[in-house]
């Protein structure tokens, strides 16, 4: 069945009421008909069953029927801070690292990024990103629809780091000296429901300043195996890392 994220909060209500794009994806892209079936997924996670019962002009009425009862969502809270890349390779990770569980994404404007932060397309980029991170959470049936942040400043990305319980750093010269321990050692400490903060250089990887810094702030410093990934795919790596070590190993 399709999903749709909506903007309310389940409090046992009957019935739902779904306008705007989601609208027009049930009504004219999907085609669907009175007596389908959909998932609506609430802000706080709920999600339900609902049998479409009218379809109007602008908006779709569907009755509750069950409660979804299995836990789709990683039992640790993953964060992505990706140095800005160039071209669509943002774009990946949000959708991909979507499917694979992040729960926010952070883009932030590292040493090493080519690419210049247009202030003036910064709403429509934003508004593209989240629209994907939507899609894609959809696809994958997520509970949780993750945010994607407006870039921000290196200092910014060391303010906000304080909010969380393990702060990790996929840092190419770890790789390249034989780090492999520390990525491991990192997840066994994390406990469920900790926030965790895994940070990933742009194209040509974090500077050594950039490195110290974060270290110097309890990051760890780790590498991701003997191969060196590219900026999109260390976060896909980490993440299915995590998938692993949390919910198949259980």
């Amino acid at each position: 069945m399709q999903r749709y994220f909506i903007e309310e909060v389940y409090s046992d209500q009957k019935s739902v009421r779904i306008s705007g794009d989601d609208f027009h994806h049930i009504a004219r892209v999907m085609r669907m008909n009175e007596g389908d079936l959909i998932w609506v997924v609430y802000k706080d996670a709920k999600t339900a069953s609902a049998k479409i019962t009218h379809i109007s002009d602008s908006y779709v009425e569907a009755e509750i029927t069950d409660l979804e009862k299995q836990d789709k969502e990683l039992p640790v809270h993953i964060a992505i801070a990706s140095g800005l890349p160039k071209g669509d390779k943002l774009e990946w990770i949000i959708q991909k690292g979507t499917e694979l569980g992040a729960s926010e994404f952070v883009p932030f404007i590292a040493g090493r990024s080519i690419v210049k932060w247009d202030d003036k397309k910064a709403p429509k980029k934003l508004e593209r990103w989240n629209k994907i991170a939507k899609e894609a959470a959809e696809q994958s049936h997520r509970q949780v629809l993750p945010p994607v942040h407006s870039p921000i400043s290196f200092n910014e990305l060391i303010d906000l780091s304080r909010k969380f319980d393990r702060k990790i750093v996929a840092y190419e010269e770890e790789a390249k000296s034989g780090e492999q321990k520390n990525f491991v050692k990192e997840l066994n400490f994390a406990k469920q429901e900790d926030k965790i903060l895994l940070v990933f250089g742009p194209e040509g990887g974090l500077t050594s300043k950039e490195a110290s810094e974060l270290s110097a702030q309890g990051f760890e410093l780790c590498g991701l195996g003997p191969r060196i990934l590219r900026t999109e795919t260390a976060p896909l790596y980490a993440l299915s890392a995590i998938s692993y070590h949390f919910e198949l190993m259980r």
